[in-house]
């Protein structure tokens, strides 16, 4: 107040205004817990609409700082779910968490057999308590965008609810966590033994508790952990983007909660290929209660959206992102919430257009069409169907994963999409057009595309060394 706008003194107090901001919605989320920290959660990916300062606030705190139930609490959900104490049903339960979340914790123990799991106990009384903070939110959110029409929130509050009661459900986790791996083994073979997910023990699960193979591996993010295994973070983060590329494209069943405590990384069990001693990495998907299923005309839209984005094709984007429910007038806002890349660069014919470097520069850029877009992002999250906010929510885990492990996203990582987006687009054609005349027109099709790839692998191979040298 009564500060010249954009002046350095305007700027350092708006600065200070959304820190304290933050920290104060920071605190109420920890002292609710909960779908607080799920929302919280959800915050800190939200960099194309947010100021920086609660984005940082949450992304710091939101997977460190989660509450921890008390062991008296947890004998208490083993006694009404199983109907006895934790120390009989294991051999050995080891009363402190390894780890906590925003729905439950996990604890170490062993079974009578002697083999060591891991045991997800839900938090005590969330299943009480959760569809009364869903409806408070909503009254918040509602109440908000009565007094403040931009400000629109209630899209999130909307997928919190269609979410949370499959969160909640833990049987529901495990089916997801076996179905997943069963994918990758069917539709995806080629990489299946580079992904898995920990066995579930059934018969010592229930909807609120969760008992898994215990995993011996290193968080996604943990860089340095991750080469002292021997293991390359650019390998890391290439498995990362091939996994999630096909999960999206081909099997249309995605994993949508993939932030860093979400994920592992171990060498490759009984892998002979070595180059220089390197390793090659196994990715380990934890927390599979937040699954997404793409209809067959929604993947395919969506692939061939992203294939548009790659090749920096205007009308494939164009067409694709009003399919997909962004209007024809928010159709290149869309693509730059989708690759946080400003119109000219989307559309910018050179191979690494979409590469970003994770520098200030970026996060600058960002912010400023943030500040510059908010109605008009508002209005664009509002307009798009769950399962794509879904998708935007992942796409934003995936690039903080990235930025973690080797600065930004790689030119690679592009050549992933577009090989896994182009293989699920030409596989729905093939399918629909079976005539000898079609079917020739899509391998002629698919040949431009295979050259279009080989023209980025060649720019991919002239970058690598200016890359090792810049670093």
């Amino acid at each position: 107040w009564g500060l010249q706008p954009d002046s350095p003194a305007w700027l350092s107090a708006k600065h200070d205004a959304h820190l304290r901001s933050a920290n104060r919605l920071q605190e109420l989320c920890f002292r609710n817990g909960g779908i607080y920290i799920k929302l919280g959660q959800h915050i800190a990916q939200l960099e194309y609409v947010l100021p920086q300062e609660y984005v940082q606030t949450m992304r710091e705190s939101m997977l460190k700082r989660c509450p921890v139930s008390s062991y008296e609490e947890v004998r208490g959900v083993f006694k009404k779910e199983i109907g006895e104490l934790p120390e009989t049903v294991f051999a050995e339960f080891d009363p402190v968490p390894i780890a906590s979340a925003s729905l439950a914790q996990v604890h170490a123990a062993t079974t009578h057999d002697g083999k060591k799991v891991a045991v997800k106990v839900q938090h005590d009384h969330l299943l009480d308590t959760s569809v009364i903070d869903i409806a408070t939110v909503d009254l918040v959110v509602n109440a908000l965008n009565y007094i403040f029409p931009t400000f629109d929130y209630r899209w999130l509050v909307d997928e919190i609810r269609e979410s949370a009661p499959k969160e909640l459900d833990f049987l529901c986790e495990a089916q997801n966590s076996e179905r997943c791996l069963v994918n990758f083994r069917k539709l995806s073979p080629h990489i299946a033994n580079s992904i898995y997910t920990p066995k579930v023990y059934w018969n010592l699960s229930t909807s609120r508790i969760l008992t898994m193979e215990y995993i011996d591996a290193k968080e996604v993010t943990d860089v340095k952990g991750i080469k002292d295994l021997g293991i390359r973070p650019v390998d890391v983060s290439n498995l990362v983007n091939k996994a999630f590329a096909e999960m999206i494209f081909k099997h249309g069943f995605v994993h949508c909660d993939p932030h860093a405590a979400n994920m592992m990384i171990r060498p490759l069990p009984q892998d002979s290929k070595k180059w220089f001693g390197l390793k090659r990495p196994q990715l380990v998907l934890l927390d599979h209660g937040l699954y997404k299923e793409l209809d067959h005309a929604t993947r395919i839209n969506y692939a061939s959206l992203w294939k548009a984005l790659v090749r920096a094709d205007q009308n494939g984007i164009k067409e694709y992102s009003i399919k997909l429910g962004a209007g024809e007038d928010l159709h290149a806002l869309f693509a730059g919430v989708l690759t946080m890349r400003p119109w000219e660069r989307v559309i910018d014919p050179s191979f690494g257009h979409l590469v970003l470097d994770g520098n200030n520069t970026d996060h600058s850029e960002m912010q400023m069409y943030a500040n510059l877009y908010f109605p008009q992002i508002s209005e664009l999250l509002r307009r798009l169907p769950n399962v794509i906010l879904l998708m935007l929510k992942t796409n934003d885990c995936l690039r903080a994963v990235n930025h973690a492990l080797v600065g930004g996203s790689t030119p690679e990582s592009f050549e992933i999409i577009a090989r896994a987006s182009s293989e699920a687009v030409f596989e729905a054609k093939r399918m629909e057009k079976r005539f000898f005349l079609y079917r020739f027109i899509i391998w002629l099709e698919e040949l431009l595309n295979e050259l279009h790839l080989f023209g980025m692998k060649l720019w991919l191979h002239y970058q690598q060394p200016r890359r090792i040298l810049a670093g």
